[in-house]
C-alpha cells in the first residue's frame, strides 16, 4: 500500500476571491494487465483537519480515473491511498482550478511532487 499526499495547500482570498474554488484528481493506472485500488481523501483545514472527501476506486488495468471536488476554501490537503498489484503502475495528479475552468499554476501537483 503506498500513500501519498499533497501536503497543506493554503487558498487564501485575494481580493475576495480564492484562486482555486474547484480541484480536479486525474488517476491513471499504467499497468496493461492488472487493477489497483484508490482511495481519495480531502481535508478542510481551518484549525481542525475535517475530512470532506472519500472516494474508493477500483481502477481497471490501462485505465483513467478524473475526479472534480469542491475547493474553494482556506486551506485543504489531498491524501492517496493505492493498493493492488498495479499499485507500482498508478499515478496521479492534482489540479487546481479557478470558477472559470482556468487552471492555478501554484496548486498544480503532479506524480513527481507528490510526498
Amino acid at each position: 500500500m503506498a500513500i501519498l499526499a499533497t501536503g497543506p495547500i493554503e487558498n487564501s482570498a485575494v481580493g475576495g476571491i480564492r484562486p482555486t474554488q474547484q480541484v480536479t484528481v486525474k488517476v491513471i493506472n499504467r499497468d496493461v494487465v492488472n487493477t489497483s485500488t484508490v482511495l481519495i481523501q480531502g481535508y478542510v483545514l481551518d484549525g481542525t483537519r475535517t475530512l470532506y472527501v472519500s472516494e474508493a476506486f477500483l481502477m481497471a488495468a490501462n485505465g483513467v480515473l478524473t475526479r472534480n471536488y469542491f475547493a474553494n476554501l482556506d486551506a485543504f490537503e489531498f491524501i492517496f491511498t493505492t493498493g493492488g498489484a498495479a499499485e507500482a503502475q498508478v499515478e496521479i495528479s492534482v489540479w487546481g482550478k479557478q470558477a472559470s475552468g482556468q487552471l492555478v499554476d501554484a496548486h498544480r501537483i503532479v506524480v513527481e511532487e507528490l510526498e
